[in-house]
C-alpha cells in the first residue's frame, strides 16, 4: 500500500501543438470526459411555515401546503389562485402540481404493495417517480458521532415505536446512519420487519467514543476545565472540533446529494446529541449542507437525543477531575450552558433554514413524528422562475398567499441564490473543489485530457507521473500591466479498491497551485498551443481509482477526469519494464521564468524524476496524436534482477500498423544505470516523416546478450499530416 501521501516534479510547460489538438478528441487509449452541455436556462392572515424549496440556477420549485380551519389539506386550488413573491416582487408561477398523501394514507393496509426505491442515482426516473407519487419519504438519520452511550437505545426505540405504530402505508422510510463513514442500513422502503431489522442494527460502538469530544474550546480569557492527564503536551481541542462540525455538516450534505436524484419532498429525522458550532471556520460548511437539502427538497427536523437534563457543575461523572480557576469563579457553569446552547442552535438553524423544525428537551418522540407527517400531509408544488438574475449568493426572501379566504398556508422563508465565482471566497473556492472531488459525476466546463504511466523507484514505491492538457484556446486570460495571466488549481486523489465499485479513503493525493504569466508576443504563442501540467503520485502495488481535477480560477470552470490504476508487485526473479512513455518535446531540466507553482504539500524527495535523462526531461504526450514532420521521443525503464549484468542489457522498437510489422530500430544500450535500484532507463528518438499515417503499437523489447531474461512492454500513438498553412488574406504583399 502507499507509504507516503506526496507530490512530485509539478511543472507547467507551454507545449507547441501538432496541430490545433483540443481535449476532446479520442487518440488511441486515452478515455477522454464526454461532454455534456445542459439546456440554457428559460429567461423569464396566513403563516410562513415548514416546506422546502428547491433553486437550480434561475429554477426554484417550492412546496406549498394549504389547510382548512380544521387542518386538513385543501385540494384542487388552481395556478391562479396562489401569488408568490420573492423579496416582496410577484413572480410568475410556471408550474403547479398537487401531491396527494391522504389518497394512500387513508388506504388499508392489505392494499399495500411492497415498495422499495434506492437511494443515490436513478436509473429510471420515471418508474421512480411514479413509485414515490403521493407518498411521504422520511428518512431516520442517527449521527452516531454525536450519540452518547445511553442516548443510542432511546433513539432506537424511539424510532421502532414510529414504525410499529405510527408508521402509516402513505410512508415510505429509509434508515441511514454516520459514523466513520455515512452508510444507507435501509433504502426507502414499506417493509416494517426490514426497516425494524435496520434500526436494530445500530450498536454502541467506537463511533460514539467522539460524543464525548464536541464541545467547543473555552472562549479568549477564559480558563478552560480538562481533565488533567499530566502529559506534557496536549493538543488544542479547537482544531478537532471544527474538523468535528465540518463532519457532521458534510454527512448532512452527502446524505442530502443522495436524495436529491429522487423526485418529491423528503423529511430527514436527525437523531443527534448536538452540532456545535465553533464560529466562523464552519459557516461554509453550514451553508453547504443547507444548500444541498434545499436543492434536493430536503427538510431536516433535527432531534436533540440529550432530552431535559440538569448540568452538574465542573462535569458528572463522564468526566475527570478538573483543573483550573474556572470552577470556582462561575465561568465552568456558564460555559456548559454555552455549549449546549452552541449546539443547539446549529441544530435550529438547520432545521428554520430547510423548512423543518428543532425538537429539544422531551422525552415524548411521539410528538416529532407526528409534526412530520402533518408538514406532509398534502402539498402544492410550484415552480417558478427567479427574475432576479444576479448570481450574489443572498438571501432572497419568499411570501406565499392563497385567495381563499379562511385558509391556513405553510411555506418556506427563502433561500441562498447562486454565488458567481468571482464572489467566492477563499471558504467557498476550497469547497467548491472538495465538491468536485467528491461527486459521482464528471465536470465538463473545463475541456480536460489526462494521462498515466509507471516508473518503479523501488520494490514497493511506484512513481505515477500525471500529465495533464488543457486546450489555450478554452482558457480565460486576465490581462495585467500589460501581460497576460492565468492562474490555476490542480489536484489528484487516488483511492485504494476495497470491492467492486466500493474504494476506500485516499490513499495518495496532490495539491497545486500554478500562476502563467505571459508578455505580447508569448501569448500570441501560446494560442496555437495548449499547456500541460505535471505532477505526480508515489503509490505502493494495488488497484487505485485515480480523479484528476483542474479548476481555471478566472471563471472558476473545473474539469475531472477519472480512470482506474493497477500496479502489480514486483518479481525480483524475472527482469520487468516500465511503461513506455512517448513524447514530442525535450526540455533542459530548469525552473521556468513565465511558471510560478505554490505546492500545498511537500514535494517527493527524489535525486531527480524517472523523466528525466542525460539532463533534460521527457515531455509525456497526453493525446499521442503526432504529426509526420515531428521527432518521436521514447521513453521506458528495465528493473533487473541481481543477477543481471546491466552491460548485456540491449534494447530496441518494433512499430506495428494494422497488425503488421512496418519498421524497428537498431538496439541499443542503456543511456542511464543506477545501481542502487538495479534500474537501467532507455530513451530513443525516431524521425517519423518515414512512417506513413495511421494507428501504430510499438513495442520496445529488452534483453539480456547472450542471457535468458527478456521483456517487452507497448504503448499507441496515432500519427497524421501536418496542419496544412492557414492562406494569406486577399492582397497580401502586394
Amino acid at each position: 500500500m502507499m507509504k507516503r501521501i506526496l507530490s512530485a516534479a509539478l511543472t507547467v510547460s507551454l507545449l507547441a501543438s501538432a496541430s490545433a489538438t483540443h481535449a476532446q478528441q479520442a487518440p488511441p487509449q486515452a478515455p477522454i470526459n464526454p461532454r455534456q452541455v445542459p439546456p440554457p436556462p428559460p429567461q423569464p392572515g396566513q403563516e410562513r411555515g415548514a416546506t422546502v424549496i428547491k433553486s437550480f440556477s434561475d429554477l426554484v420549485l417550492i412546496d406549498v401546503q394549504v389547510t382548512d380551519k380544521s387542518g386538513k389539506p385543501v385540494k384542487g386550488l388552481k395556478p391562479e389562485q396562489f401569488r408568490l413573491y420573492e423579496d416582496n416582487k410577484e413572480q410568475k408561477i410556471s408550474s403547479h402540481d398537487y401531491y396527494d398523501i391522504e389518497t394512500i394514507e387513508t388506504a388499508g393496509a392489505q392494499d399495500q404493495s411492497p415498495v422499495m426505491v434506492s437511494l443515490g442515482a436513478v436509473a429510471t426516473p420515471e418508474k421512480v417517480r411514479e413509485m414515490v407519487r403521493d407518498r411521504r419519504m422520511i428518512v431516520l438519520f442517527f449521527d452516531m458521532t454525536s450519540l452518547e452511550v445511553d442516548e443510542i437505545p432511546r433513539a432506537v426505540n424511539a424510532a421502532t415505536r414510529y414504525i410499529t405504530t405510527q408508521m402509516t402505508p402513505a410512508d415510505l422510510v429509509a434508515v441511514v446512519s454516520f459514523g466513520n463513514r455515512l452508510g444507507v442500513l435501509s433504502n426507502f422502503t414499506n417493509n416494517r420487519d426490514f426497516l425494524k431489522r435496520a434500526v436494530a442494527s445500530l450498536q454502541p460502538g467506537k463511533d460514539t467514543q467522539l460524543a464525548g469530544l464536541a464541545d467547543a474550546a473555552a472562549a479568549s480569557g477564559e480558563e478552560a476545565v480538562t481533565q488533567d492527564t499530566g502529559a506534557a503536551f496536549t493538543a488544542d481541542d479547537t482544531e478537532f472540533n471544527i474538523f468535528n462540525t465540518d463532519r457532521k455538516l458534510a454527512a448532512l450534505e452527502g446524505l442530502c446529494d443522495l436524495l436529491r436524484p429522487i423526485p418529491g419532498k423528503k423529511s430527514v429525522v436527525q437523531f443527534t446529541g448536538g452540532i456545535t458550532q465553533t464560529g466562523q471556520e464552519n459557516r461554509s460548511q453550514l451553508r453547504a449542507a443547507t444548500d444541498a437539502a434545499n436543492r434536493a427538497n430536503v427538510s431536516l427536523y433535527t432531534v436533540d437525543m440529550q432530552g431535559l437534563k440538569a448540568e452538574m457543575p465542573g462535569g458528572d461523572a463522564t468526566a475527570a477531575s478538573a483543573s483550573g480557576t474556572a470552577m470556582f469563579s462561575g465561568a465552568s457553569v456558564f460555559r456548559q450552558t454555552s455549549s449546549r446552547n452552541d449546539s443547539r442552535e446549529t441544530l435550529a438553524t438547520l432545521a428554520t433554514d430547510t423548512g423543518g423544525k428543532s425538537f429539544f428537551d422531551t422525552g415524548d418522540f411521539k410528538e416529532v413524528f407526528d409534526t412530520v407527517q402533518a408538514d406532509t400531509s398534502g402539498y402544492y408544488l410550484l415552480g417558478y422562475y427567479s427574475a432576479n438574475t444576479l448570481k450574489d449568493g443572498k438571501w432572497r426572501s419568499v411570501r406565499v398567499k392563497v385567495e381563499m379566504p379562511g385558509v391556513k398556508v405553510r411555506w418556506r422563508e427563502g433561500y441562498y441564490a447562486a454565488k458567481d465565482y468571482g464572489r467566492f471566497t477563499a471558504e467557498d473556492r476550497e469547497r467548491q473543489l472538495e465538491e468536485a472531488m467528491r461527486a459521482e459525476n464528471p465536470r465538463v466546463e473545463l475541456p480536460l485530457v489526462v494521462d498515466t504511466s509507471q516508473f518503479r523507484l523501488s520494490d514497493n514505491e511506484i512513481f505515477l507521473p500525471i500529465a495533464a492538457k488543457l486546450a489555450s484556446s478554452a482558457l480565460e486570460w486576465a490581462e495585467k500591466r500589460g501581460r497576460k495571466e492565468a492562474e490555476f488549481d490542480f489536484a489528484a486523489e487516488a483511492r485504494v479498491e476495497l470491492a467492486e465499485n466500493r474504494y476506500g479513503p485516499a490513499v495518495g493525493a496532490l495539491r497545486d497551485t500554478m500562476r502563467v504569466k505571459l508578455d505580447a508576443g508569448q501569448f500570441q504563442q501560446v494560442q496555437q498551443r495548449a499547456l500541460v501540467y505535471q505532477g505526480g503520485l508515489i503509490l505502493g502495488p494495488g488497484r487505485y481509482r485515480l480523479k484528476f481535477l483542474a479548476r481555471e480560477n478566472e471563471t472558476g470552470r473545473i474539469g475531472t477526469f477519472e480512470q482506474e490504476v493497477v500496479i502489480s508487485s514486483r518479481d525480483a526473479s524475472k527482469l520487468q519494464l516500465s511503461s513506455v512513455l512517448l513524447s514530442s518535446q525535450v526540455e533542459p531540466v530548469r525552473k521556468q521564468a513565465e511558471v510560478e507553482k505554490k505546492a500545498f504539500a511537500e514535494d517527493v524527495k527524489m535525486k531527480k524524476s524517472p523523466l528525466e535523462v542525460g539532463g533534460e526531461r521527457v515531455i509525456p504526450s497526453v493525446t499521442r496524436v503526432f504529426t509526420t514532420q515531428q521527432r518521436l521521443y521514447i521513453l521506458f525503464q528495465a528493473y533487473l534482477p541481481s543477477k543481471v549484468d546491466a552491460s548485456l542489457l540491449r534494447a530496441g522498437l518494433v512499430f506495428f500498423r494494422n497488425g503488421q510489422r512496418v519498421s524497428e530500430t537498431p538496439v541499443i544500450e542503456p543511456a542511464e544505470f543506477d545501481a542502487k535500484s538495479r534500474t537501467a532507463s532507455f530513451r530513443l528518438s525516431v524521425p517519423l516523416e518515414k512512417l506513413g499515417q495511421g494507428r501504430y503499437m510499438v513495442q520496445a523489447i529488452v534483453v539480456q546478450a547472450g542471457g535468458e531474461q527478456s521483456a517487452f512492454a507497448r504503448g499507441y500513438f496515432a500519427l497524421r499530416a501536418p496542419a496544412a498553412p492557414a492562406k494569406p488574406a486577399a492582397g497580401a504583399g502586394e
